[in-house]
C-alpha cells in the first residue's frame, strides 16, 4: 500500500480554517489515545491473528514516536491511518474525526482499466466550469492516478485531508494536455458529528435515500440498475417477479458498492432453483460455509447478464463471482474493485472532552469462494471486458450496456444506453 504511506508523509494540510496549523499537548495525547484504541481493536477483532506476518506491536511503538514528533493535529491523525496501512486491507481503516465543515468537490472520477477519467460534474460548481466528462486524469494533487493507488488517494483527499483546491493534470479526448485548479465548495453550516455506531448508521441511511431500483423493459429483456444492496426481501421479490415475465435479465451492478448480506442472499436465492454455495467465511474463531438457501418461490430462470465495473464492490462482487462460477451468467464490463472482506465498526473509547469522535473499521472475516480463492485485491474478471473510451465518456455513450444488450439478443446503441440511467447526485 505504497501510495497511502507516500500521501500521508508527503502532503500537507489544505483546508485552511478546517485544519489545525499546530498541535497542543492535549491534542497530541488525544491522538495517542486514538492510536492505542486502534491497536487494541486490531489485536482483539482482526480476522487474522497473525496479521499477515506484520508485527503490529512493533509498528505501534514506531507510530507512537511518529505521533510525538507530528507538527500538526492533521499530521498526527494521519499517522494513525498510516499505522493501519501495513495490513493492506480494503475494509480496515481509520474513520477519522470529522471536520466541522463539509467539503464538496463537485466532480466524480472513476477508474476504467488502469486509467482514470472524469465522469460526472455537479451543476453550479467550479468543477463544472473547468472539467469535462472524458478528460483523463493524469495526476491529482501531483500524484499519478491509477487503479492500484486510486482508493488510497480518494481516502486521503475525502477523509484524511480535504483540500481547498484540487490540481489536475488532464488529457482531453483529442490528446491535448492542460492543468486545472478546481475550487472546493465548502458548506457554511456545521456538520452533524455522529457519536455512536447507531447514529452513524442513521447518517449513512440518510445519505443513501436517493439510491433506488431503476429498470427498463425492452421487449422480453429486463434491464435492472441496482444501486446498492440495501433493499428488503419484499423489494427483491418484487423485482424478481418483474424479471420472471422476461426471457433475459441484465443486472447492472456498476457503481454498486455493496451493502447488506441479507439482501445478497435473498437475490442469489431468487436466481437459482436450488441452494447455491457462495464460499467459506473465515473468521478468527472458525471457518463456516456460506450459502444462499432455496427461496421456496418461483425463481427467475432465464438468461442472466451481470454488469460490473471498478466501483462494483463487496456484495456486488460476491454475487457476480458466484453466478460466474456456477455458469449461471455472463459477466460484462470492467474488473471489479476487489474489496470483499467483511468488517465491523468500532467507536473510539478515548478522547473525552473532544467534540470529534472517531472509529475504526476492522475486517472480521474473509470470504474464500468455491474455487478456493478470495476476491480481495483481485476482483471479478469479466467474461467480456468492455471499457469506454474517452470519447465515449465525453459523449455519454455506454458501450458495456450496449454489449450486454447484444448478448441478450436486443439492439441498443451506446448513445441510447448512456441515457438510460442518468447519474443522480446525493442530496446535500
Amino acid at each position: 500500500m505504497v501510495a497511502l504511506a507516500v500521501l500521508l508523509f508527503a502532503l500537507r494540510d489544505g483546508m485552511g480554517a478546517q485544519q489545525k496549523a499546530s498541535i497542543s499537548p492535549s491534542e497530541r495525547n488525544y491522538v495517542l489515545a486514538m492510536l492505542y484504541d486502534t491497536h487494541e481493536g486490531i489485536k482483539k477483532h482482526y480476522y487474522d491473528p497473525k496479521f499477515h506476518g506484520v508485527d503490529m506491536d512493533a509498528r505501534y511503538k514506531e507510530y507512537v514516536e511518529r505521533i510525538k514528533g507530528a507538527a500538526t493535529l492533521g499530521d498526527a491523525v494521519r499517522m494513525v491511518a498510516a499505522y493501519l496501512s501495513a495490513l493492506d486491507d480494503s475494509h480496515t481503516y481509520l474513520i477519522p474525526p470529522q471536520y466541522s465543515l463539509k467539503s464538496d468537490y463537485g466532480y466524480r472520477i472513476q477508474i476504467f482499466g488502469d486509467s482514470c477519467f472524469v465522469t460526472h460534474l455537479q451543476p453550479g460548481t467550479d468543477a463544472e466550469e473547468k472539467l469535462h466528462p472524458g478528460d483523463q486524469v493524469l495526476t491529482l494533487g501531483g500524484f499519478a492516478v491509477n487503479r492500484k493507488d486510486f482508493v488510497d488517494l480518494q481516502y486521503y483527499l475525502k477523509e484524511l485531508s480535504p483540500k481547498a483546491t484540487s490540481t489536475f493534470l488532464l488529457r482531453d479526448p483529442a490528446g491535448s494536455q492542460r492543468q486545472e485548479v478546481v475550487k472546493t465548495r465548502v458548506a457554511t453550516t456545521r456538520r452533524h458529528v455522529p457519536t455512536s455506531y447507531s447514529e452513524w448508521l442513521i447518517e449513512v441511511q440518510k445519505s443513501q435515500r436517493h439510491l433506488r431500483n431503476r429498470w427498463v423493459e425492452i421487449g422480453d429483456v429486463l434491464i435492472w440498475n441496482m444501486q446498492a444492496f440495501i433493499f428488503t426481501d419484499a423489494e427483491i421479490d418484487h423485482m424478481m417477479e418483474i424479471a420472471r415475465k422476461h426471457r433475459a435479465l441484465i443486472l447492472d451492478l456498476r457503481g454498486n458498492g455493496g451493502g447488506a448480506v441479507d439482501t445478497l442472499l435473498r437475490l442469489l436465492s431468487r436466481l437459482f432453483d436450488q441452494e447455491v454455495r457462495i464460499g467459506k467465511r473465515v473468521t478468527r474463531q472458525s471457518e463456516k460455509e456460506q450459502a444462499a438457501k432455496k427461496s421456496g418461490k418461483d425463481n427467475f430462470g432465464g438468461q442472466l447478464i451481470v454488469l460490473v465495473d471498478s466501483e462494483s464492490a463487496s456484495a456486488s462482487e460476491i454475487l457476480a463471482r458466484t453466478v460466474q462460477l456456477e455458469h449461471r451468467a455472463t459477466i460484462v464490463g470492467d474488473v471489479s474493485a476487489g474489496a470483499v472482506r467483511e468488517s465491523e465498526w468500532f467507536p473510539g473509547e478515548s478522547g473525552q472532552g473532544f467534540d470529534n469522535p472517531y472509529a475504526i473499521s476492522v475486517t472480521v472475516a474473509d470470504l474464500i469462494m468455491t474455487d478456493g480463492k478470495s476476491l480481495e485485491k483481485v476482483g471479478v474478471i469479466p467474461d467480456v471486458l468492455i471499457l469506454p473510451t474517452a470519447e465515449d465518456l465525453a459523449r455519454g455513450r455506454d458501450p458495456a450496456m450496449a454489449k450486454a444488450a447484444e448478448l441478450a439478443g436486443i439492439k441498443l446503441d451506446p448513445a441510447t444506453a448512456g441515457r438510460m440511467f442518468p447519474y443522480e447526485w446525493a442530496p446535500d
